[in-house]
């Protein structure tokens, strides 16, 4: 969540972004798209390389670009302005968006389930989320830090006020390595499988454990101009992303290859490993109004939206 959110906020745009496609395509070629992900390519997006190599997208109309964001990526604005036609977005950054004034609408859930989580040494004070009341937590420095850790002591009877959070950025697993905090925050998808694969015993606070509701953490999103505009695109991007994770489901260790084989540069040990713990959220499932009511509830309650948000506006239930 916190990274996408550290995307979020960054202020320029990334430059040369192609949005091609749409009216000039001829009958039967495949009409060009750029999907902007929420971050550098890892497990998560696993579905979405295994359909680009296993011609799903092509087979559905797609000429998909995948575009890495950059430090100056704001991919809502990017969508907003046309200069993509697809982005992955965190749920709150798409709400953020839709708060001001951003006309975005969530397709589909990428990952069906919060990352989010509170990360605490087995051998260390805090056994459950109430006892990092009185102890300190790491913590980035971004709001939705503190949302769950918030979420996390409250729902457990705890007292969030007596939380010591101290900023050590993105340096958990090596923070609680060293002994500098009692707990911090972070991914149970990335830094916990860090951490197991380095030795270091966990106890692992899920948001949605403890506070929260299941939410979907990464939504495929578009502008209403596309959807309106060209339907039959925005389709068959869903078809084919959806096959595309249910290829995962049922093909894990080729789809992973076809992750690996696209974005040389990750390493395979530790990819195999996030995308183990991560199948199960992986599997494509629609929406569920009351589960988005939900989230918008908490994130409501938590600061992270000023106000609930019209999720049968922003996001596409049929």
């Amino acid at each position: 969540m916190r990274r996408a959110v550290a995307l979020l906020a960054a202020a320029l745009l990334l430059v040369g972004v192609a949005g091609c496609g749409g009216s000039g395509a001829e009958p039967g070629v495949p009409k060009g798209a750029t999907v902007v992900l929420d971050f550098v390519p890892n497990a998560v997006h696993t579905g979405i390389y295994a359909a680009q190599a296993q011609g799903l997208y092509e087979k559905a109309g797609v000429d998909l670009h995948i575009q890495v964001p950059g430090e100056s990526t704001d991919a809502p604005k990017l969508l907003a302005a046309g200069r993509t036609q697809f982005a992955i977005l965190d749920i709150t950054d798409l709400g953020i968006a839709v708060e001001k004034g951003l006309d975005l609408v969530g397709l589909m859930p990428i990952v069906q389930e919060p990352l989010a989580a509170v990360l605490a040494r087995k051998d260390g004070p805090v056994k459950r989320p109430r006892d990092m009341d009185g102890h300190t937590v790491g913590v980035t420095g971004l709001p939705s830090d503190t949302a769950v850790v918030e979420s996390a002591v409250a729902a457990d009877g705890g007292d969030p006020k007596g939380v010591d959070e101290v900023t050590i950025g993105f340096n958990s697993v090596a923070s609680l390595a060293a002994g500098k905090v009692d707990a911090a925050t972070g991914f149970w998808n990335d830094e916990a499988v860090e951490a197991k694969r380095q030795g270091i015993p966990l106890r692992v606070f899920k948001v949605d454990e403890y506070g929260a509701p299941k939410y979907p953490e990464l939504i495929l999103t578009t502008t209403r101009k596309e959807l309106q505009s060209d339907p039959a695109l925005v389709r068959a991007m869903v078809k084919a992303t959806t096959e595309g994770y249910e290829f995962t489901e049922e093909h894990s260790e080729k789809a992973l290859e076809d992750l690996l084989d696209a974005n040389p540069s990750l390493e395979k040990d530790d990819t195999e490993a996030q995308l183990n713990v991560l199948l199960p959220a992986l599997h494509p499932d629609p929406f569920k109004e009351p589960v988005l009511k939900e989230w918008s509830a908490w994130a409501t309650s938590h600061g992270l939206l000023p106000k609930p948000l019209d999720v049968k506006s922003a996001f596409d239930l049929q």
